[in-house]
């Protein structure tokens, strides 16, 4: 997370297999400045849809991975790295509820932010307000995509130690706890 406070680095968090492919290649092409791969020793899954998606996801620095049911998304999951797979199973359950949100990975805010605003309100539009960042991590930085109304879900403060589902548990990186910190900001 740090890393991407410095200026020019390209810093790119994958979600699964297939963005990490994606990221190597787009790490592989750069050559505007340095390059850092932040990868996860966790066993993730491989998410539907980034097999087709992932390659311009990538290179994009974000996309729509699994979108809403209708025409326009209540909210927005934005993700990265091994939350993106969290933020699907959030979906999931948050759909249950009644809540018709979308769920964007975004591997590397650097280059998100290098697309056209065309491109960016396609994956971030701006009348959806009702919008969450999954990172457990620091939550700086994600200001700029959840906005004022938004949730910046993450760890502001020292971790902790231990087995990683009871640490991952603890501090609130579960799907049932994601649902219950959405809804308690956004859902009235």
């Amino acid at each position: 997370i740090g890393l991407r406070t410095v200026p020019n680095m390209t810093v790119i968090r994958p979600a699964d297999a297939n963005e990490t492919a994606q990221a190597w290649r787009v790490a592989i092409q750069h050559s505007d400045g340095p390059v850092a791969l932040v990868l996860t020793r966790q066993g993730l899954p491989v998410l539907e849809g980034t097999k087709e998606k992932a390659r311009e996801g990538v290179r994009k620095g974000a996309y729509v991975l699994s979108p809403q049911q209708g025409e326009t998304p209540e909210g927005i999951l934005i993700a990265t790295g091994s939350e993106v797979s969290l933020a699907v199973e959030a979906q999931a359950l948050l759909r249950e509820e009644g809540v018709d949100a979308s769920v964007v990975p975004m591997p590397s805010m650097f280059l998100f932010n290098l697309q056209d605003e065309a491109y960016k309100q396609s994956v971030l539009p701006n009348e959806v307000r009702a919008r969450m960042s999954l990172e457990m991590g620091a939550t700086y930085g994600w200001e700029r995509y959840v906005g004022l109304d938004g949730l910046a879900y993450g760890i502001d403060r020292w971790g902790a130690s231990g087995e990683g589902k009871t640490v991952t548990a603890e501090l609130g990186f579960t799907p049932e706890k994601v649902v219950a910190a959405y809804k308690e900001k956004f859902v009235k």
